[in-house]
Formats: C-alpha cells, structure tokens, sequence
C-alpha cells in the first residue's frame, strides 16, 4: 500500500462504512491519519489492471513494549470485488509478512452479521475469542444501537 493509493483505499472504507457492517466509523480518516494508524510493513493492497480492489493493513494494539507483537486486522474489499477471492488473498499476503516478521498475535474485531469475514477469519486459524455485547454505539443511516463485536485472534505457530 502505497500513497498513491489513497484515493482509492479511503473511498472502500467509505464503502465499508456505507454498507453498515464493517465498522463503528461514520467517515473514513484523513491519508495522514490513516497512514499513521498503520504499521508499515504489514499494509497490502489488491489491484487488477484499473484499480484498486481492497486493502488490508494493521494497527497497533497498544504503544507499550510487551504489546509490540499484537496487532488488529483491518480489511476492506470493493463491494464490485466481494466474493471473487480478492480477501483471501490480502489475509494470506498479511499473514505471510506477519509469520515472517515481528508480530505473533493478530486480532480482528467483527460485527457477528458479517459472516463472511468471520468465515475469512476462521480459514486462516482465527479463533473466536468471545462476543463484546454492546460494546460500542453504532450510527448508521440517521439511527443508533449497540452493538455486538465477535473477537477473534490468531497466534503465530513458533
């Protein structure tokens, strides 16, 4: 992931966001936050020959030492793009720098109602965790409710 894709990954996590499934947020970051928030050697994008197709990208769960190693996943797909392998493929990208570098521990919060990307999850040895009842106030569409996070992780082999 590169910046000049920003365009393009700021405007599928505003897709994300949009479909109402994804994610807490009502708008996606600025490039620079955004940038920031993510850890630079575990960040992937999908292309085919026009654009991009999804992202995925990991964020630091905690600024203290013995945390270094635990990192949340982030992963978005182009609703045109959902179901045609394009997250199995990023997952498997991160998952390949993860195991070679140094992070041991990937974690992924998701609303129970996006099946499919708990079932991403679970292909590449996630667990689940637990469920976060009523962990956070989601605003979507003009209404608010709680709503339910499913935690997963996975540790690396070694």
């Amino acid at each position: 992931m590169l910046p000049e894709h920003a365009d393009e990954v700021l405007a599928i996590f505003q897709a994300g966001i949009d479909g109402g499934n994804a994610t807490f947020e009502i708008a996606p970051p600025t490039w620079a936050k955004f940038d920031a928030g993510k850890l630079p050697g575990h960040r992937f994008v999908a292309r085919d020959a026009e654009r991009v197709l999804g992202w995925v990208a990991l964020s630091p769960i905690s600024d203290r030492d013995v945390y270094a190693g635990v990192a949340e996943v982030s992963i978005y797909i182009h609703p045109d793009a959902q179901g045609r392998g394009v997250g199995r493929t990023l997952l498997g990208a991160l998952i390949d720098s993860t195991d070679r570098g140094d992070v041991w521990t990937l974690q992924a919060g998701i609303f129970p109602e996006n099946a499919a990307s708990i079932r991403l999850h679970e292909s590449f040895g996630f667990r689940l965790v637990g469920v976060r009842e009523r962990i956070g106030r989601h605003h979507f569409e003009g209404t608010s409710r709680w709503r339910d996070v499913a935690l997963l992780e996975r540790r690396r082999a070694d």
